[in-house]
């Protein structure tokens, strides 16, 4: 079992609070959290708008298909991303930060840019443009309460997402199948740090242990699970660990629906790096490196390189990109 951990004892107890924190992090990459302070009610709604979207028939989903959208953004289809080179067997929605397109934009700045919305369900715009503000706030305050258990200071992250941090929800529905065991394949993230609400009773998201097993990571209602991304890794030289992850397909006649917030800085940002005392960079690992998947400074270049990795098919037709290795770090 995870640790779990109640943001409110930051408030009464912020040191032993972020000494779990920190360790949570390092020995687990992984965490439920408790106490955030988002009302229940937000986290059964946005879920009541999830399944409403996903019962629709597939021609008003496609609506706002991701292949209008040069940004990423809006409805993938079942099948429609990949990861490792391998299809994800699940249907999602990509929502960014509502911006304006950059004209002439390149490289990374080709990612910002509106949102494509559903007319159906009712409220669903709404709904979620305030879940990302929500969101952001408790990924924040983690943020500043790892940068104290760390030695830094507790404004040592703020400039990074001080002005148009590129966050990402993803709305997502895994159906059941007796032909894929892949929901979607093992990765890490790519950004800061996630926050993931899951619907109760669900199944399939496991995580690899030190040990290099799988144990699975069922929902605990009214908590987040939180992990951290490659990106936090960087900024602590290994210290905290990003965790890889994945999600089995759903058996036959059940389905699984998530909806992960991903907390990521300004596109041009180059994540800070801490200075960590004595006694804990004696406990680094160092960044884990993969040749296959290499993890840039800039934080939108890793968000180019996951964005047409996992859907080669819009970055062909938007962008002229066939990417060579498919692997998504979302």
């Amino acid at each position: 079992m995870l640790p779990i951990l109640d943001l409110d004892d930051a408030e009464t107890d912020p040191t032993t609070f972020r000494a779990a924190l920190r360790e949570a992090a390092h020995d687990h990459g992984f965490f439920y959290l408790t106490g955030h302070g988002v009302p229940g009610e937000s986290l059964t709604e946005v879920m009541r708008l999830a399944r409403d979207f996903f019962a629709l028939p597939d021609e008003a989903k496609n609506e706002i298909s991701q292949l209008q959208s040069p940004q990423f953004r809006g409805y993938s289809r079942l099948g429609g991303e990949l990861t490792n080179g391998k299809v994800d067997w699940r249907e999602q929605i990509d929502i960014g930060p509502e911006r304006a397109v950059i004209p002439g934009a390149e490289g990374y700045w080709r990612l910002q840019g509106p949102n494509l919305w559903p007319s159906s369900p009712a409220g669903f715009r709404a709904a979620f443009e305030e879940w990302g503000t929500a969101l952001s706030e408790v990924g924040l305050r983690l943020l500043r309460h790892w940068s104290v258990s760390l030695g830094a200071p507790e404004s040592f992250f703020d400039a990074a997402f001080a002005e148009l941090p590129a966050t990402l929800i993803k709305v997502v529905r895994y159906p059941g199948t007796a032909d894929s065991a892949q929901g979607v394949g093992a990765h890490k993230d790519s950004g800061v740090l996630t926050l993931l609400l899951v619907e109760p009773g669900s199944e399939g998201l496991e995580v690899e242990t030190a040990a290099g097993s799988w144990v699975e990571v069922p929902p605990v209602e009214g908590a987040f699970i939180v992990n951290i991304g490659e990106l936090l890794e960087v900024a602590t030289g290994g210290y905290l660990r990003a965790t890889r992850h994945r999600v089995r397909a759903p058996r036959p006649g059940t389905d699984r629906v998530s909806i992960p917030f991903f907390l990521n800085p300004a596109l041009d940002e180059v994540i800070p790096i801490i200075d960590l005392p004595p006694e804990l960079a004696t406990a680094s690992r160092g960044v884990e490196t993969d040749p296959d998947n290499p993890i840039f400074s800039t934080y939108g270049e890793n968000a180019w390189k996951s964005r047409t990795r996992a859907h080669p098919d819009v970055a062909e037709l938007h962008h002229g990109i066939i990417p060579s290795q498919p692997v998504s770090a979302y």
